[in-house]
């Protein structure tokens, strides 16, 4: 109980925020509703960069999301807990279903895939866990999370993230499998390439 009163009174902190600091208003509700995806986005760029290494992290930060997302889930449904802006008087800046608050899926999402690009290209990592921080933070300014919620989808995200990874590096199977789906894309998109360049000559 010490811990949700204490996580309430931070709520109000930074939630008052939205009054005394309107002129950052834009922003967060860009961050809350609209920066992941910037995500979406990294996780696109990457899988086209031509870099060693970019497809293989793409494989794990999308299994990593896909588990830690369905990890929240059941987490919100053995300790349901409601949306601020459903038990208490919130400035509420965005419109949200009336959903499981705990954990906070949006964090989640974010710092997984910003801790699997960390893991694998540190300089850009340090970017997307910024970004990312700028999501949990945005959450709560706009009266949809507490901050509870988005420090146990940051836990969630990153821990996952971090076991995903060290699961490929230590089972060779994984390994094996992962790269087996990398080469598959590949066979695939040089064929489509190699008609298209053919169609062209024509």
């Amino acid at each position: 109980m010490k811990m949700l009163n204490l996580d309430y009174g931070v709520f109000q902190i930074i939630n008052h925020l939205a009054v005394s600091e309107q002129f950052l208003n834009p922003l967060m509700i860009f961050l809350a509703e609209k920066a992941q995806y910037l995500f979406f986005a990294a996780i696109i760029f990457y899988w086209f960069y031509p870099k060693a290494g970019n497809r293989k992290m793409i494989v794990e930060a999308i299994l990593a999301a896909c588990i830690a997302l369905s990890i929240n889930g059941e987490i919100g449904h053995l300790f349901y807990r409601s949306r601020p802006f459903v038990t208490h008087h919130v400035n509420w800046l965005i419109p949200h279903d009336k959903n499981a608050s705990f954990p906070s899926d949006h964090a989640t999402a974010a710092f997984v895939i910003a801790t699997a690009i960390w893991i694998w290209i540190k300089r850009d990592g340090w970017i997307w866990l910024i970004l990312a921080a700028g999501i949990a933070l945005s959450r709560v300014w706009t009266g949809v999370h507490y901050p509870l919620d988005v420090t146990a989808g940051m836990i969630v995200g990153v821990s996952i993230a971090f076991a995903i990874h060290y699961l490929f590096i230590r089972f060779e199977k994984m390994t094996k499998f992962r790269d087996y789906i990398i080469g598959v894309y590949e066979s695939v998109e040089g064929n489509i390439l190699k008609k298209t360049n053919m169609l062209k000559k024509r």
